[in-house]
């Protein structure tokens, strides 16, 4: 990989990247490296322990927990979520479905959608951030968002699904939803570092999210909500994300018919040109599998090829710092066209 860090030196040092990353083989490391500050206000560099927002990353975790959830009888994909949330969310289609939810295909409204054309700087959530720690207290912003297409008509990638699907993991299993996704998916993962920490009492080894305004001193801290739940906003380590394909593909998560289950493809993306499974990005062979996130102040994605056990991961703690360099990589190692 002497060549490769090579290139992303070059690259780091034109897009100014700030963040880590770490390139390894069936738990053999090929290349790590970090970038930049963790703390610009302090000059505290990042390194490959330091712990990075992943946004939407969190994604794939919530669906590997309720499928855990599915193993043990507790929910089904079946299952509608007005069988849970009783009377909560009423403009939620009570045809509804856990699968669907999962998929990014129960049509309900969202609260932070993708396609609101707001920029990534903007302040979108309707209530404060401090006021949005627990899965419940998401019921002030999912509220009132009537649903916008037929459950299972098409696919449309949606946050607050993945939020409803926290409530209802949590109502269900009876478990705080932030330690179901310890319990079940960290530690039998070995993920040790990983955690739903709130962004206005960071530990001293987790990066700040830094913006493009005021010369990107400024943190996101007010854009997202202070503690995240399903859709996004854990905090993970590149090294803990490697354990995570290793532990969910070597059956020490779920059973090899519920991993199947997360990476069959349910629907294709155009616009990225990939599959969608339930929870993960898929590229059209199969074999290569992603996680990705992309939030004020954080960009994160993680590629994992089911076949050769190769893994890479890119985090960073600001918006767009991980896309020039997963680019590169993605070329050289996958073979796969970057989306």
């Amino acid at each position: 990989m002497a060549s490769t860090a090579e290139e992303l030196e070059r690259i780091a040092g034109e897009t100014g990247f700030s963040g880590a990353v770490r390139v390894e083989r069936g738990g053999v490391v090929e290349f790590e490296g970090a970038f930049g500050l963790a703390h610009r206000g302090y000059g505290v560099p990042n390194t490959v322990g330091t712990r990075f927002a992943v946004a939407s990353g969190t994604k794939g975790l919530t669906a590997v927990a309720v499928l855990a959830l599915v193993q043990d009888g507790v929910l089904e994909l079946g299952t509608t979520a007005r069988s849970v949330l009783g009377g909560d969310l009423p403009l939620i289609d009570d045809a509804v479905t856990v699968e669907q939810l999962l998929g990014h295909r129960s049509g309900i409204g969202d609260y932070y959608g993708e396609d609101d054309n707001h920029v990534i700087t903007d302040y979108v959530l309707p209530v404060p951030v401090h006021e949005l720690a627990e899965t419940e207290q998401f019921l002030a912003v999912l509220g009132g968002l009537p649903q916008e297409s037929a459950p299972g008509e098409r696919f449309v990638y949606n946050n607050g699904g993945y939020v409803v699907l926290a409530l209802i993991a949590e109502r269900a299993g009876g478990v705080d939803f932030h330690d179901l996704v310890r319990t079940r998916v960290c530690e039998p993962a070995g993920m040790a570092d990983t955690e739903f920490l709130r962004s206005d009492e960071l530990p001293g080894r987790a990066a700040l999210g830094y913006l493009p305004l005021d010369g990107g001193a400024r943190s996101n801290v007010f854009h997202l909500p202070v503690r995240g739940t399903g859709d996004g906003g854990i905090y993970s380590t590149v090294a803990d994300f490697g354990a995570f394909w290793a532990a969910l593909f070597g059956g020490k998560i779920l059973s090899p018919d519920s991993v199947a289950e997360l990476v069959r493809a349910r629907s294709d993306d155009p616009d990225s040109g990939r599959g969608y499974g339930l929870g993960f990005w898929l590229h059209r062979d199969g074999r290569v599998v992603q996680l990705e996130g992309y939030d004020p102040g954080v960009s994160f994605r993680s590629t994992h090829d089911t076949d050769s056990g190769l893994t890479c991961t890119v985090v960073s703690n600001t918006t767009d710092g991980t896309w020039p360099v997963t680019r590169r990589l993605e070329a050289e190692l996958f073979g796969v066209k970057p989306a």
